[in-house]
């Protein structure tokens, strides 16, 4: 690969970063990862590494001139994309990073399994019965939470040997966190060890990250003390509301007592699948991946699953760890020593959404990636999937869309926009004057304008269009079809009506409505032409209001008639233009005589607009 179509390469690939938190991986011409970095926004952080800058050391011109390709992941937070970067870094051992050699890890809270339990600070996960909770992306963070936890439910932080036994005994005696407030003295028998456990119970419970029952005791308690005045004491318990709201942000990293996890997500289209691989140890995301597979045949998607699987631990030299969760299970056999997991609920179920949101992203990304270099591909990918999604007998690469415009019956305009291979065809846009409705009758604005649109088509052997959109219910829809049925083209054109309010698509005689995936394309093109037969509808109705705002004006005029105002409207413009016009300039229009009129209308009608302003 020559040096420009490496960088037009690289340069495509950025563009298709997404504007989201995450991890991305430099790799040489070998596929080995040099460097890793995280990123608030993966695009704008990558795509400074390519905007040439004097403020650039050697060693990022050293390294930009050895990537050779780009990977990344993304995930909810900043702080995630902090503690991926730097298990990744440990796992990598990128050329370009700065090797992290000391072991050192990430900050946890441990509550300790004594009988009666702390809440303690740590960087060391043993298996001796104790919960941990986190990674913290910093000690800060780790010790406002502590701390939050330790003022809510007043913790011990004392570190003796607290039993039933010894406290009957009377070993301990209160030391000044009791007479200060911050504990209730379980040590002297004051809390009953029924009672410490429900307060540690709690603790646990907000350090999981429900926060509900903790968020309504700091609000009541920041009221109380609003009531009583006590401003200080209010805005203490607000800071720490505060810090429960920034919690509620906490890594979804999973705890590490689950152990090592491997997670397999798939999505597929009709001939690809995307599948996406991660590795979690000690609780943390430590690898990703992802694949594009072509499909050939009728696969079933465990068999594809499957195939992914095999192919993602043969590439990466990756044997599979005890417990694997997936979105639905694999054809199994041949799987030793492994359990297959499909999660419902908490931290696995969040670990197998994040592995899918990156597998949609890369699906995205190619798909965008087609679309730039193969539009045509893209256009008949898009055009089959609104053909299956709409039931329909063809492709609609020709679709026209009606929608009516008028202000309490008067101007009612209606409008006909046309869209060939899914984009606006301007070039057959129409309007239409509606002529024997009088009043506000959408339904028979509808009958009027589809029959002059289709019965001039057919009777100048025009070709009709794969699908016609309604922008309306079922009422709307009625109206259509029936004129539709008059001409007899009622099995030769499929017709749907569009509703705004849920955006429910209708067939003709059936009640109930097809509801199409919010972000499906074929919503997105029937949502585009339907708005776009709005603008269009709306832009041409003010240009007859306000043409016919004009004309009501100059039929004012004594002497002037229907001709004599078309020819002051072609000539002049506005009215505006036909008051500033001279005598002679009218007259050769209109004659001497109207010329005058027009003059002597509009001078009175200047008087008194003079006349009342001094009155």
């Amino acid at each position: 690969m020559t040096k420009e179509d490496r960088e037009a390469f690289l340069k495509g690939k950025v563009a298709l970063l997404p504007d989201e938190p995450g991890v991305y991986r430099f790799l040489d011409e070998k596929g080995t990862v040099i460097y890793v970095g995280k990123a608030k926004s993966l695009k704008k952080r990558v795509s400074s590494y390519f905007v040439a800058s004097s403020n650039h050391s050697n060693k990022v011109r050293a390294l930009v001139r050895n990537i050779a390709d780009i990977t990344h992941t993304v995930v909810p937070t900043e702080a995630d994309a902090l503690l991926l970067e730097n298990n990744m870094i440990k796992s990598l051992q990128p050329k370009y990073n700065i090797l992290l050699k000391d072991d050192k890890t990430y900050p946890w809270i441990a509550v300790t399994s004594e009988e009666f339990p702390r809440a303690i600070q740590t960087r060391k996960i043993f298996r001796d019965g104790s919960q941990y909770f986190g990674p913290y992306s910093s000690v800060a963070m780790q010790k406002n939470v502590l701390d939050l936890v330790q003022k809510l439910y007043f913790l011990r932080t004392c570190r003796h040997k607290l039993t039933e036994e010894r406290i009957r005994q009377g070993k301990f005696s209160h030391c000044l966190e009791f007479y200060i407030g911050n504990c209730k003295a379980p040590c002297t028998g004051r809390q009953s060890r029924s009672e410490y456990r429900e307060a540690v119970r709690q603790a646990a419970s907000v350090l999981r990250g429900n926060l509900k029952e903790a968020e309504e005791f700091l609000t009541e308690k920041m009221q109380e003390a609003a009531k009583v005045l006590n401003f200080e004491e209010a805005a203490r318990y607000k800071q720490r509301l505060d810090m429960l709201q920034n919690y509620k942000s906490k890594s979804v990293i999973i705890s590490p007592l689950y152990g090592d996890l491997d997670v397999f997500s798939l999505i597929m289209d009709d001939n690809t699948a995307y599948c996406n691989f991660m590795h979690t140890a000690k609780g943390a995301i430590v690898n990703s991946y992802t694949i594009e597979m072509r499909l050939r045949m009728d696969e079933s998607p465990a068999a594809v699953l499957t195939f992914a699987i095999m192919q993602i631990c043969d590439t990466l030299s990756h044997r599979l760890a005890r417990e694997v969760l997936v979105p639905f299970l694999p054809e199994t056999e041949g799987f030793v020593n492994t359990k297959f997991s499909v999660p419902v609920r908490g931290d696995k179920l969040k670990l197998l959404e994040l592995s899918e949101k990156n597998c949609k992203l890369a699906r995205i990304e190619k798909l965008k990636q087609i679309e730039k270099t193969d539009p045509e591909r893209h256009t008949d990918r898009i055009m089959e999937q609104m053909r299956k999604d709409l039931e329909l007998d063809r492709q609609p690469r020709h679709i026209e869309c009606f929608d009516n415009s008028n202000i309490q019956g008067n101007f009612p305009v209606s409008s006909c926009v046309v869209f060939r291979d899914g984009r606006p065809y301007k070039k057959d846009y129409r309007h239409f004057n509606i002529k024997t409705v009088e009043g506000i009758d959408d339904f028979a604005s509808m009958r009027e304008t589809l029959h002059r649109r289709y019965s001039r088509m057919l009777a100048e052997n025009a070709p009709l269009p794969d699908l016609i959109v309604v922008d309306g219910g079922k009422g709307q829809l009625s109206s259509a079809y029936e004129t539709l049925t008059e001409l007899g083209l009622q099995h030769k054109i499929p017709i749907i009506g569009l509703a705004k309010r849920l955006e429910e698509v209708f067939y003709p005689g059936d009640p109930t409505p097809l509801y199409l995936d919010k972000s499906s394309e074929t919503l997105k093109v029937l949502m585009h032409i339907r708005d776009e037969a709005h603008r269009f509808g709306i832009t041409f109705h003010r240009q007859q209001r306000s043409r016919g705002f004009i004309i009501s004006e100059l039929e004012c005029i004594p002497s002037l008639g229907k001709k004599s105002i078309e020819k002051l409207l072609r000539t002049f413009r506005t009215v505006s233009g036909i008051k500033k016009a001279s005598a002679d300039e009218l007259a050769e229009v209109i004659g001497r005589k109207r010329a005058e009129a027009v003059q002597t209308y509009f001078r009175t009608e200047t008087d008194n607009t003079t006349s009342n302003h001094n009155s």
